[in-house]
């Protein structure tokens, strides 16, 4: 993490700047206010360190102008003795903390050491927004090339451009949440805030004055907060009647097309009841003129072996070690696996596979197995023609060692035994493109 420090004594800012790198930080100085302006914009990735009684632009003035361009900078002042008032003035305006000369260092270390978490929090979540944001990078998200998950791009991509509200449905750990982040991203409201309540994290009061205020003059409600952008309502069936009464009212007095688009998620359906049982007809009716169905695990076919790839390399990345490697036993039993918790479970059992390969135990096998007990049956019952398991697992074999040499064809056509026409050949098949390895 970087230090900026920023002081018309070059002995003060050479001082700071050895100590600073001693403690394991990137330090870079100005000499005054004005050229410190020039390195440091929005999402500097690092702490400034001013002194306050600097010739042409003084500390606070210099603080001033940071806040805003960028008011999530941590900016620590560093005042004579006798300006503790002023500094204290510097806080309100948005400074960090302050030091007051002479100071003891390791005080400044560890000041620089909370700003720069506070400052890395900041820019995580800067990062995360934008990720968010970004119709392409949420979609990259929706793995898989399956029929049903080419269906669900597309369902998102039509329903993104519009202004009615949204429901939501599906299977528990299907990527509803996801879906409605992608439904944001890809349409008009991009820019403008997407803000996510669960409706069954509350109690009814509560939940009521999160979305509709308590009184006048208080912070915004969601409905408000959320004007021009997206409210997304999950566990909607958790919705009390009240509370639908009033929600059904708003949705009705808007506009068209709605300042507030309203994306509900269906997280939970009790045994013989349907949302439709759970909600007054009336609102269901508004909210569910536009649908979107996310399939379960089980129907996406070799998207369960991709996903559990991608997963593993993830975690393997995380942990320091080696992702397992499938066998083809274990594809197949992959493939057949019911997965009632569907992603997230096949992203659970991905972690803990690769927990076990890096202690040289266990099998995926085993790990299904242990799921079995608590969920049921671990294999379906529904059988699939073989061609469809060989191509499955030859595409899963393909693809990760392609990703394993980096796309170099001559070291997959050497570890598969392959020649080029063959290997390109069963590539083209399967979709797969060396571009994606490189």
């Amino acid at each position: 993490m970087k230090i900026a420090i920023v002081d018309d004594e070059q002995d003060m800012r050479q001082s700071i700047s050895q100590w600073l790198a001693l403690s394991g930080f990137e330090t870079e100085t100005y000499p005054s206010a004005e050229e410190a302006l020039k390195g440091i914009g929005a999402d500097f990735p690092g702490v400034v360190i001013t002194d306050v009684k600097m010739p042409g632009m003084d500390g606070v003035t210099f603080l001033k102008r940071l806040m805003a361009q960028d008011s999530g900078l941590p900016v620590i002042m560093i005042t004579g003795h006798g300006d503790v008032p002023m500094a204290v003035d510097a806080m309100r305006i948005g400074a960090f903390d302050f030091l007051e000369k002479p100071f003891n260092p390791d005080k400044m270390t560890e000041l620089a050491k909370k700003a720069s978490q506070q400052r890395r929090m900041t820019l995580d979540n800067r990062a995360l927004r934008r990720e968010l944001a970004d119709g392409k990078a949420v979609m990259k998200k929706l793995i898989g090339s399956s029929p049903e998950m080419e269906r669900l791009r597309e369902d998102i991509l039509d329903l993104g451009q519009a202004d009615s509200h949204v429901l939501i449905d599906g299977e528990t750990g299907t990527g509803k949440t996801l879906v409605a982040h992608a439904l944001h991203a890809v349409g008009p409201r991009a820019t403008k805030k997407f803000i996510t309540l669960s409706c069954s994290a509350w109690a009814e009061q509560q939940l009521s004055e999160k979305l509709f205020g308590p009184d006048p003059g208080d912070a915004l409600p969601l409905v408000e907060e959320a004007r021009g952008g997206t409210l997304c309502l999950e566990d909607i069936e958790a919705l009390p009647n009240a509370i639908q009464a009033r929600l059904l009212t708003f949705i009705n007095e808007q506009e068209t097309p709605p300042q507030t688009r309203i994306i509900a998620i269906c997280n939970e359906h009790t045994a013989g009841k349907t949302l439709e049982d759970s909600l007054r007809p009336d609102l269901f009716f508004r909210l569910s003129a536009m649908t979107i169905i996310c399939p379960p695990l089980r129907a996406r076919g070799e998207d369960i072996l991709t996903l559990f790839n991608r997963m593993s390399e993830t975690f393997a990345e995380e942990y320091g070690c080696d992702a397992p490697q499938v066998t083809a036993q274990e594809a197949a039993q992959l493939l057949q696996a019911p997965w009632p918790g569907n992603v997230r479970q096949l992203v659970n059992i991905a972690e803990r596979a690769v927990l076990q390969n890096r202690r040289g135990s266990g099998s995926i096998t085993s790990l299904l197995m242990a799921d079995n007990e608590a969920t049921g049956p671990t294999i379906s019952t529904e059988g699939k023609p073989l061609k469809e398991y060989v191509e499955a697992f030859e595409r899963m074999l393909i693809d990760n060692t392609m990703r394993r040499h980096k796309g170099s064809i001559s070291a997959v056509m050497d570890e598969l035994c392959l020649p080029r026409r063959t290997l390109n050949e069963k590539m083209a098949k399967y979709g797969l493109s060396r571009g994606d390895y490189l």
